[in-house]
């Protein structure tokens, strides 16, 4: 079929990028396990290799099952191109690797998940970049934080674990007028909530292993880049416009327009770093985005129905919900996540750190476990698992804190996930 804008979210994440199997006439998208593809002759094979034509060559770098994926998140956030990693984390050092060389930064949100404060503010030094932190609510911080060796801004579109929504046209704009790249984590939205491009962002990462994936099964990543970016304006970001050695000196930027990025994450990301998706897994998410729309409908619905009964509970200090009417990042629901602040939020509990411990012990419907977007609900003490190796300050910063757990609302009847929290929650309190 053609991806066209005249077909809905709804049949493209059933049908993009897909058609019936040319050799056998299969409907799903089979699983090419596969490691290497026969060339038809040595011209098709250098050809290949010279980025002249598109094809197949070694899994590691395409492979038929993970480009019907790439395709389809691809449209679904109405991007130019993507390439899929395996893993959320790799997805992020692909997004950096084209962007950054040693002495540079990315200027970051202060609410991000753990792993990837971690990852921005000690293991990304080891490639000679670094991470200036921000409260991107303080505009003026932001643009005082950019400077010349600034060579990306990176965000969450819907903040894990907090729900915070980012205001991404504000942050969009300050980019754009740095010169800058924005890169969104839309991991937590999916474009189903959330199509970051549409408010000025430049790349967009996922980790498809949550909510597009849906069922916990597999891990994967994903990095799509909007096509608008114009890389050869100034020479912040040689690896685009500038010769290429390993390709006889081609420029990807002036070979390639749109899609340069996307095609310099293959080219030189996935060959030379080895972040690759497996076909297998490829194959689960593109299962799971078929009902992508669904399951974020319900998702939603039962957060909401959550949150107002946690809100409304005298054990409860606070629930950081966006999806309320009492949350201060309400207003940019409708206007950054029109179909619903997701299902990912925290709540403090009266009786602190232990208080916590014994709730995440007390579950029985909800499952401790460290992962989010699964079809389950899902609980975890943040501070004592995904944000232990934080500072205090810094757990805090991230919406963290001791007395906090987080939630991540599944698709079961709202009525038993409610039930479940109430009789933990005595446990926790008594």
């Amino acid at each position: 079929m053609s991806d066209t804008p005249k077909h809905g979210f709804d049949t493209l994440q059933v049908h993009a990028g897909a058609a019936p199997d040319p050799a056998t006439g299969a409907r799903q998208t089979p699983i090419y396990q596969s490691t290497a593809f026969v060339f038809r002759d040595a011209d098709h094979a250098a050809a290949l290799f010279n980025l002249q034509e598109v094809g197949y060559i070694y899994s590691r770098l395409t492979n038929p099952t993970i480009a019907v994926l790439q395709e389809r998140v691809a449209t679904l956030e109405g991007g130019a191109g993507a390439v899929a990693c395996s893993s959320g984390h790799a997805a992020q050092i692909m997004a950096l690797f084209p962007l950054m060389q040693p002495g540079c930064n990315v200027v970051a949100s202060t609410r991000l998940y753990g792993g990837t404060i971690q990852q921005f503010s000690n293991t990304i030094r080891r490639f000679g970049w670094s991470c200036k932190w921000v409260d991107f609510d303080d505009t003026d911080a932001l643009k005082a934080a950019i400077d010349d060796d600034t060579r990306a801004v990176f965000c969450e579109s819907i903040a894990n674990p907090g729900g915070y929504i980012t205001d991404l046209d504000v942050i969009a704009g300050i980019s754009d007028e740095a010169g800058v790249p924005l890169i969104v984590d839309n991991t937590s939205a999916t474009p189903y909530l959330c199509r970051p491009f549409e408010h000025g962002a430049t790349i967009v990462v996922h980790s498809t292993t949550k909510y597009l994936t849906g069922n916990g099964t597999v891990t994967g990543g994903m990095v799509v880049d909007s096509g608008k970016f114009d890389w050869s304006a100034s020479d912040k970001f040689p690896s685009l416009s500038q010769p290429e050695p390993a390709y006889h000196g081609l420029k990807f930027h002036e070979a390639l327009g749109p899609m340069a990025f996307t095609f310099y994450g293959i080219a030189v990301g996935l060959r030379d770093l080895g972040m690759t998706m497996n076909p297998q897994g490829a194959h689960y998410t593109l299962m799971g985005i078929e009902t992508l729309s669904l399951r974020m409908q319900r998702h939603v619905e039962n957060a909401v129905r959550v949150a107002n009964w946690l809100e409304r509970d005298p054990r409860v200090e606070e629930v950081t919900y966006a999806g309320l009417p009492s949350s201060p990042y309400h207003d940019r629901m409708a206007r950054i996540c029109p179909h619903g602040a997701g299902a990912l939020f925290t709540f403090a509990i009266k009786g602190g750190y232990e208080a916590c411990v014994k709730l995440v012990d007390s579950v029985e419907l909800f499952s401790h476990v460290a992962n989010l977007g699964d079809a389950r609900s899902l609980i975890i003490h943040s501070a004592s698992t995904t944000h232990r190796q934080l500072t205090p300050e810094q757990q805090e910063a991230a919406g963290a804190g001791p007395n906090v757990v987080r939630l991540s609302i599944g698709i079961e009847d709202p009525d038993d996930l409610i039930a479940d929290l109430d009789q933990a929650l005595d446990k926790a309190t008594a």
